[in-house]
């Protein structure tokens, strides 16, 4: 009787017995995996800056932008190419998610993005607002992000934003597309009036 318990402690033993060695290489093996996702996610992340090398350097808000219209905070979730969701926009700090202050003035859009670069989007560059529920790989519930569509250079651009109160997103889709609705009709009625010239055509 006591051999066979003897031999039941002998194999417990020998069952506690770790291959340290075996452990630590596939704990190596993991670290230098990810190691290589990262410098590979990295680099991908520079070859689309450099892609995107030739889109002007952001407009900044200028010294009296005016009364605020509506303020939003909340997330900036990033930038794509307008109706692309995943061809995200990485130049210039825009592919960079961060917290955000919104401010609608009758100039634009000032975005304000605490340890990123801050942004204006002049009102004359504004070309819509709506709902949506991704952007640049996000995806949330339908409606949770507010897209503004905006021309920055030769590139239509969809920027998203998410409110700490979704509520507010219906009042800035419906104040951005009434002024780019208003701004588009003083410019067709500006063109409409200009005086009529025939100087500089053959005769």
């Amino acid at each position: 009787m006591s051999a066979v318990l003897i031999n039941l402690a002998a194999e417990q033993k020998s069952a506690d017995v770790t291959d340290w060695a075996a452990r630590i290489g596939w704990v190596v093996g993991l670290l230098l995996f990810i190691a290589f996702v990262y410098w590979l996610m990295r680099q991908g992340w520079k070859w689309r800056g450099s892609l995107q090398s030739d889109l002007p350097e952001l407009p900044q808000a200028p010294q009296a932008p005016g009364e605020a219209t509506l303020r939003l905070s909340g997330r900036y979730h990033g930038s794509t190419t307008a109706g692309q969701w995943l061809d995200r926009i990485v130049a210039h700090g825009l592919g960079v998610r961060s917290r955000v202050e919104l401010t609608l003035t009758d100039a634009g859009v000032d975005v304000v993005r605490p340890g990123a670069t801050d942004f204006f989007v002049p009102a004359g560059q504004l070309r819509a607002a709506r709902l949506d529920k991704g952007i640049a790989g996000k995806v949330l519930a339908e409606g949770g992000l507010l897209i503004l569509t905006w021309q920055h250079g030769d590139r239509l651009l969809d920027s998203g934003f998410r409110s700490d109160r979704a509520a507010e997103h219906t009042a800035w889709v419906d104040a951005v597309n009434l002024m780019n609705q208003s701004i588009t009709t003083n410019d067709a009625t500006t063109t409409d009036d200009a005086p009529f010239t025939t100087e500089g055509t053959a005769r």
